[in-house]
């Protein structure tokens, strides 16, 4: 770079650091490189596929696929797997259909676990972002993302349209959990039935899939 170019460079840098704070822009060489915190989902082999020995704090991760394929459960064992960590752990309940049972079952303490079942999507993300702006909550959890009914779905009558309703609602909602996410380093699990395209703000997608369904695409490639 030419000494124009370089001064040009410092100037900039130095505007921004006056008026955004010092580390609003740095350079990635000043700093060594820290790894990733994850959080066990409690399968050493979906550990190991993911390469950070886990799911990423400080991120929003997709859970995906058909019904009764194992997401609920999946992000049950990852709240018992933080849970032994003395990660405080809280489950956003849309579907209004978490068993405490079967999650006691699969490790989960339920007596510490903090949950929701909120009347509305948007009573459900606001609890979401509260919760993890307290800065308190390693891992929160919404089950599920279709559930998320807007408040003038719920209070409209049978047969209104609402075209793109709850797109604007998750939209608006995420540009502003994503960066409180990270800010918390909070692992945000959003379960949903099938992928969004793009992704929704998610660093990672996993796609969970029933044993009998993989056996049948096995069998349709053969």
């Amino acid at each position: 770079m030419d000494e124009n170019k370089k001064r040009a460079l410092s100037a900039a840098l130095g505007q921004i650091e006056k008026q955004f704070g010092k580390g609003a822009v740095m350079r990635m060489g000043d700093h060594d490189r820290q790894a990733i915190p994850a959080i066990s989902t409690g399968s050493l082999g979906l550990d190991i596929a993911l390469g950070i020995g886990g799911l990423p704090k400080g991120r929003i991760v997709e859970i995906y696929g058909p019904e009764s394929s194992g997401k609920t459960t999946l992000t049950l064992s990852v709240i018992a797997e933080a849970q032994k960590q003395g990660a405080t752990c809280a489950f956003v309940d849309a579907e209004h259909a978490l068993d405490p049972d079967y999650a006691g079952k699969l490790g989960v303490n339920v007596d510490d676990l903090l949950v929701s079942q909120p009347d509305t999507g948007e009573q459900a993300l606001e609890i979401t972002d509260m919760l993890v702006r307290s800065n308190a909550v390693d891992v929160i959890i919404v089950d599920s993302v279709a559930a998320l009914v807007p408040k003038a779905e719920i209070e409209g009558e049978m047969g209104d349209a609402h075209v793109g309703l709850q797109a604007r609602l998750m939209s608006q909602a995420l540009r502003k959990i994503t960066g409180n996410i990270k800010h918390a380093n909070c692992l945000g699990l959003g379960v949903m039935r099938s992928s969004s395209t793009p992704p929704f703000a998610s660093i990672f997608a996993v796609q969970v899939r029933s044993r009998r369904e993989m056996k049948s695409s096995v069998a349709r490639r053969e």
